[in-house]
């Protein structure tokens, strides 16, 4: 059986995956996606990856637009990656001193990496916080400008291309610490930021796990062996920080410092089989009042649900919804 291609996010999140490869077993190639969900998504639907470890936002996005196209959108939630929400800052250029705080943007050009990415979500979010959402408009609340990468985004708002983009607090420091670009303002998702999907194949018929197969699990065998290798690389990430430090400052874009402080505003779960079904209604209803979704069906969203036990009896396992 040919190892499963699991696509991510080269960010200091990714550092568990690492673990869970290098100490543990896990048998995937790791392929990186620098510009996010969004390409993730496409990339799952050209069976160029089997399972994706990516923002919440974008991939329930992506599922429930396919919901409303009448399409299957090709994969489906089985895992919950990251249990805290996402701080997404807030960026223009370095020397746009016309845009000083986020009431500057109202009706400026976002940048976002894809149409349908999570920086292209929260665009949506960013302005049904403020109050720019007009009700009568099918279009997005801001102008965009996809550029794909987070290089690019940088560039584009200092050339003008576009006016702000959103991105990762940490991810972006570093360039607001060297003066590339200036930070007005952030905001933090409303949900648990980090979602694992995986293609259909990896399931099994939604009625496998009742009746006369209750003893049979919801995901295929390499899907199950993967999701429990990731736990393993989590509970080791979480016992060896000097580790984790040194992974982040040295083979990704971080500085040691940050790396440190990083680690004091993430929680990963013990377990991250599964996805609690209250904490995608949340995140539906929460787009659906921004106007990215229209109807959508959580359950249909759902391949592995977490176990009763996980979200009724164990809090420090489970997301709080």
């Amino acid at each position: 059986m040919a190892p499963l291609r699991i696509g991510f996010v080269p960010e200091h999140f990714s550092t568990p995956l690492e673990f869970a490869k290098k100490h543990y077993g896990l048998d995937a190639r790791l392929l990186p996606f620098p510009s996010g969900t969004g390409h993730m998504v496409t990339a799952l639907q050209d069976d160029e990856i089997d399972v994706g470890v990516g923002l919440t936002e974008g991939w329930i996005a992506a599922l429930g637009n396919a919901q409303q196209a009448q399409k299957d959108a090709g994969f489906r939630l089985v895992g919950t990656y990251v249990e805290t929400p996402l701080c997404w800052a807030i960026s223009t250029g370095a020397a746009r001193d016309e845009l000083r705080s986020v009431q500057d943007l109202k009706g400026k050009k976002v940048g976002v990496s894809r149409i349908g990415s999570g920086s292209y979500v929260m665009s949506f979010v960013l302005a049904d916080q403020q109050g720019w959402l007009d009700a009568q408009a099918s279009g997005p609340p801001f102008p965009v400008e996809p550029l794909n990468t987070f290089a690019n985004l940088r560039e584009g708002v200092n050339n003008g291309t576009a006016d702000f983009f959103m991105w990762e607090h940490f991810t972006s420091k570093r360039y607001y610490d060297n003066g590339e670009i200036k930070r007005i303002g952030d905001i933090y998702t409303p949900w648990s930021s980090w979602k694992i999907v995986a293609q259909n194949h990896l399931l099994n018929p939604k009625n496998w796990s009742h009746g006369d197969h209750a003893s049979h699990p919801a995901v295929k065998e390499e899907l199950e062996d993967a999701l429990q290798r990731i736990n393993r690389g989590i509970k080791h990430f979480e016992q060896n920080h000097e580790e984790a430090v040194e992974y982040i400052s040295t083979k990704l874009d971080y500085s040691e410092e940050d790396a440190r402080e990083w680690l004091k505003t993430v929680r990963f779960p013990q377990d991250v089989r599964g996805v609690d079904e209250a904490v995608v209604q949340k995140t539906v209803g929460i787009l659906q009042k921004a106007g990215v979704l229209g109807e959508a069906s959580e359950q249909d969203m759902i391949g592995l649900e977490r176990s009763p036990w996980c979200t009724q009896s164990n809090a420090r396992v489970c997301e709080s919804p």
